[in-house]
């Protein structure tokens, strides 16, 4: 249920930049990871190549990220964001922050301390 609540404030703030939390979730770890492969990607954010690749053909269409050969591997492509991409992450980010302080407004820094460290712990495995 707790899941629910955080993407229920979640959502609605991702639609304003026409964003789905998957949407966000590639184009953030792009905006922090310039020049970062695909098969990289899908690593990041356990997903299969084939479901990434529509993904990512749609966020380049709209112009928010591009594919250059990567500099140490020839066959590979690195994605980056366009200027467009960036500036749309830095309102994104702010937004996701500004909700994500919304979501656990009922607990103290101590235990929002604690939530982020859990729930790293549970990323990393």
């Amino acid at each position: 249920m707790a899941a629910l609540a955080v993407i229920g404030h979640i959502l609605p703030g991702m639609a304003r930049f026409g964003l789905r939390i998957v949407d966000f979730s590639i184009l953030s770890i792009i905006f922090h990871n310039p020049g970062i492969t695909s098969k990289q990607l899908c690593g990041a954010l356990n997903l299969l190549p084939p479901n990434l690749v529509g993904k990512i053909g749609t966020l380049e269409k709209r112009g928010l990220l591009v594919r250059h050969p990567h500099p140490q591997d020839g066959r590979a492509l690195g994605l980056q964001l366009t200027a467009e991409g960036r500036a749309l992450m830095q309102q994104a980010e702010l937004a996701v922050a500004g909700l994500e302080a919304q979501s656990t407004q009922a607990l103290t820094t101590a235990e929002r301390r604690t939530l982020i460290r859990l729930l790293q712990k549970l990323y990393l495995g």
